[in-house]
């Protein structure tokens, strides 16, 4: 697969063989039905100062368009470190847009398609906030706008596939419920913790992170959030923070091409626009 940026870098990536790929790759091959959410979603990339900037002034502009429709946002906006706020605009989010595959509220039935848009860009302005205020690792996301979030993984290929880490220049599959997993509520710190903000990691579409650095899960972190709100997750039928409905994992279908870190970095921070997204019809290697 090759993903060609807005001044012609093309990074070319080998998609695994597994069974998860080979899944992956059969949303890919019928993505083109759907607008690619936001050609521009790179996290991590530039100053500091640049992606705060950015960060605010993206969600500062939906947060106005949904307001201008109906005023369904009432905290007033501090800045991208206030963490409470941000799991505020992700709790309306869920709220107005609804369950996945079920955008059936009256709100959403009743608002305009720019409107909708709105609310949908506020999950991934929350996601770029929180990404600034942690200096998260460079990264970049594509997701589909629409896309029917309709395939899901098993159980026994959640276990048989489940990494847990990042690998530098991997690509995974995104995860696409509408909610949070047990370790972004952790990280969170999450309190508006309701029977809807919990959504493991299950469905899958087209839509996919390429991550540019190497990472593990903080388990301990995770581990300590389990137990404070044991009695909602056995809610839940979950009574282990090992069962693999909560466990951290990453699902990687294939690996970037490429070996000067240093200089792709620099290069990707200049050109955070893709173009072009080509599929390669040829043989697959194996995950390794």
């Amino acid at each position: 697969m090759t993903i060609t940026l807005s001044q012609g870098i093309k990074l070319v990536f080998d998609i695994f063989s597994d069974e998860i790929s080979l899944a992956w790759l059969e949303r890919m091959r019928n993505r083109f039905s759907w607008p690619l959410d936001d050609p521009g979603r790179f996290y991590g990339f530039g100053s500091l100062e640049e992606q705060q900037s950015d960060a605010e002034r993206r969600l500062l502009e939906d947060i106005n368009i949904i307001n201008s429709y109906q005023h369904i946002i009432h905290r007033p906006w501090t800045n991208v470190y206030d963490q409470d706020l941000l799991n505020y605009l992700h709790n309306i989010f869920e709220q107005y847009h609804g369950l996945l595959d079920q955008q059936n509220t009256d709100w959403w039935l009743a608002a305009s398609e720019p409107v909708r848009r709105s609310l949908a860009r506020l999950n991934i302005g929350v996601h770029r906030a929180e990404s600034v205020a942690r200096s998260s690792q460079p990264r970049f996301v594509c997701t589909w706008y629409g896309q029917p979030k309709e395939k899901r993984l098993t159980l026994a290929q959640i276990e048989r596939n489940g990494r847990l880490e990042n690998n530098w220049g991997g690509i995974y599959l995104n995860y696409v419920e509408i909610g949070k997993t047990l370790e972004d509520l952790s990280q969170d710190n999450d309190q508006y913790i309701g029977d809807d903000a919990f959504r493991p990691f299950v469905h899958y579409s087209s839509d996919f992170v390429v991550t540019f650095y190497d990472h593990q899960p903080d388990l301990d972190r995770i581990a300590k959030y389990f137990s404070q709100h044991r009695t909602f997750f056995q809610h839940h039928g979950i009574d282990s923070v090992t069962h693999p409905l909560v466990m951290p994992y990453r699902f990687k279908v294939g690996q970037l091409r490429y070996t000067d870190r240093e200089q792709l970095i620099s290069m990707i921070s200049q050109q955070q626009q893709i173009t072009e997204i080509t599929i390669h019809e040829t043989g697959h290697p194996a995950n390794t």
